[in-house]
């Protein structure tokens, strides 16, 4: 007979007494077991160094070396298996530090289009198991497991164990769980145990175990707020406990609600199912129709930079730029150029779509400007430094500084140059 207390084996996803050393079904010593486990229902699934495992799936010669994938000597790391791991080597670390750390690391350029229909593969297999799922990227995302039991006959951590179990033999790549009763456990959860992992965060539990974690487990705490944090002599998250919202917000502002409640475990927030952005664009129609390719050059600055504040706000990079134009006679042109890496950076979609925009620009009437983004991945990909060209990490500190100033100070506080009206023709 089942009960709370059974163990849950990770291997072939049966339940067996807890007496037990090994798995009955499978012999497996792979187990999870918490009091907990058969209650919870939301879930983070999170693919383990997934390009990395993805180009050991393809060529089993690398199986048991370190791979990392990027641009050789240029850029940064995009991913790095756990054999490269252990050597120090991270996603966002400069490539020559990398090889310096790892010499001999398999360098394999990313195949996006590769990375992508394997992510399609696995969350169709997620939505096998349930309507309610929210993707992070193409290799993670959020379940909503609730009320799944009777559909598939089980408790939802024995559909998600049976879930990793298909997505290793069919995909070919592994994946970790975090199980708990909110996405922020969940996510954490999903950290805890990698590669292959299963773990769980309890309600009973969460308060206790969260006070013994630094303040940078919490969502949304990047470096900045950690050094003000600590300036402030808050390091670990018990301290948080302590305090009062109303202080916290005065302290630190909204985030400081948002640090108030996740400490305590609380998130309120429910698993979105609406399907993330193909693209993000913006776009204008003029008073009076253009032709003049330097007038029509000052309407397309203001669009990049609108385009650069969505992405950033919502945490994107885009790797195609497409630049759209309609004439008088209301013909629509498209014209895009793919870029090396996902950028988020005004300077760089405006430095992509002015020269498509100078070659149609060629006397014809036009009505309307546009210019988006597309080819969508996470914001962490984007703008990685060229270590090749010296002002490639020059243009995305000053984009930053600016974007810092007019966080501070409003969106009129700085402007470039080309922004100004004066040069601007009509």
């Amino acid at each position: 007979m089942a009960t709370s207390d059974d163990k849950l084996c990770r291997d072939c996803a049966e339940r067996y007494d807890p007496a037990d050393d090994r798995c009955p079904s499978c012999s497996s010593q792979r187990a999870v077991q918490h009091p907990e486990l058969f209650d919870l229902s939301t879930a983070h699934i999170d693919c383990d160094a997934f390009y990395a495992s993805v180009e050991k799936r393809d060529n089993p010669s690398i199986r048991d070396k370190p791979v990392v994938v990027g641009g050789g000597r240029r850029g940064v790391v995009s991913a790095a298996c756990y054999v490269a791991r252990i050597y120090g080597v991270h996603s966002a670390m400069p490539m020559f530090k990398a090889l310096k750390a790892c010499p001999d690391a398999v360098v394999i350029r990313p195949n996006m289009s590769k990375y992508v229909e394997v992510g399609r593969q696995i969350r169709s297999m997620m939505e096998d198991l349930t309507p309610a799922v929210e993707p992070i990227s193409i290799d993670e995302a959020f379940l909503d497991l609730a009320g799944t039991d009777r559909l598939h006959d089980a408790p939802p951590a024995v559909s998600l164990a049976r879930l990793i179990r298909r997505i290793e033999e069919e995909v070919g790549v592994t994946a970790s769980v975090g199980l708990s009763y909110n996405k922020f456990l969940a996510k954490v959860a999903s950290d805890l145990d990698k590669p292959r992992g299963f773990a769980v965060v309890g309600r009973h539990e969460a308060y206790d175990f969260l006070g013994k974690q630094p303040v940078s487990l919490i969502w949304g705490v990047g470096k900045a707020l950690q050094r003000k944090l600590s300036r402030d002599g808050i390091t670990r998250i018990s301290q948080l406990q302590e305090m009062e919202e109303r202080d916290l917000i005065a302290r630190y502002g909204s985030i400081g609600g948002r640090l108030y409640r996740f400490s305590r475990g609380e998130d309120s927030r429910t698993i979105s199912t609406s399907r993330p952005a193909k693209n993000v664009s913006s776009e204008t129609t003029f008073n009076e129709d253009l032709t003049d390719a330097e007038a029509l050059r000052a309407r397309l600055w203001p669009l990049c930079e609108k385009v650069a504040r969505r992405m950033k706000r919502a945490d994107l990079a885009g790797r195609t730029v497409t630049l759209k134009l309609k004439t008088n006679s209301f013909r629509i042109l498209t014209r895009n150029h793919q870029l090396p890496a996902p950028t988020q950076l005004a300077e760089v979609i405006y430095q992509t779509a002015a020269p498509l925009l100078d070659r149609e620009a060629t006397g014809e009437a036009f009505r309307l400007i546009g210019v988006g983004l597309s080819d969508l991945s996470t914001g962490e990909f984007a703008d990685p430094i060229d270590l090749l060209d010296a002002s490639s990490g020059r243009v995305a500190k000053v984009e930053r500084a600016m974007d810092d100033v007019r966080a501070r100070m409003g969106d009129e506080a700085i402007a470039k140059g080309r922004s100004l009206p004066s040069q601007r023709k009509k």
